[in-house]
């Protein structure tokens, strides 16, 4: 995308677990405190975007523009609400903006160990590909609000705001996804 990759060495004095302090040092123009947001939550970050794409390649493109963008969109954040959540809603914003340029994605394999922060048990790991699987194969609208609502945690207010549907329309969508998913898995889920 001809960007200059984003330096992920942190600060030594950056605070553990505290994003405000990071956040100031960024609307003061400090770049390293960029660095420092990037280690905390990337890869949190680019599991929601895969989820949503499909495509690893796709989620890392959507968390670099996050991330490029994030100096001059952190002024916008207005400390309603936890950093994090601010920082997930744009990135899910990223994601579905991309989705809606390129039109239908493309289905990719999947990276198993995309999100290692909850790396399941042996015998978990068949289960959880199947439902990976599954999931890549909902219709986009809804892949979406199900990645919305049941990876990522929005309500169905939210995910109404985000996409520009109802509440119940986003309810109508995610019954529609676990019903499909249940056919797709033999009823396991």
């Amino acid at each position: 995308m001809g960007q200059t990759p984003i330096n992920i060495v942190p600060r030594s004095d950056d605070p553990p677990g505290d994003d405000r302090v990071l956040v100031e040092r960024l609307r003061g123009g400090d770049q390293s405190a960029l660095a420092g947001i990037y280690q905390r939550h990337a890869g949190s970050l680019l599991g929601i975007a895969f989820r949503l794409t499909g495509s690893r390649a796709e989620a890392e493109d959507v968390v670099q523009d996050v991330f490029v963008g994030l100096p001059l969109a952190v002024r916008r954040y207005h400390e309603q609400g936890a950093f994090v959540g601010w920082l997930r809603t744009v990135t899910v914003r990223v994601a579905l903006d991309r989705l809606r340029r390129e039109g239908r994605r493309q289905q990719v394999p999947l990276d198993p160990l995309l999100d290692r922060s909850r790396e399941p048990g042996p015998e978990a790991v068949g289960d959880r590909l199947e439902l990976e699987r599954a999931i890549t194969t909902l219709p986009d609208v809804l892949r979406t609000v199900f990645v919305l609502k049941e990876i990522a945690g929005y309500s169905h207010g939210e995910i109404g705001r985000m996409l520009g549907i109802r509440t119940g329309t986003s309810e109508v969508r995610l019954c529609r996804a676990i019903r499909a998913l249940r056919r797709a898995l033999g009823s396991k889920g």
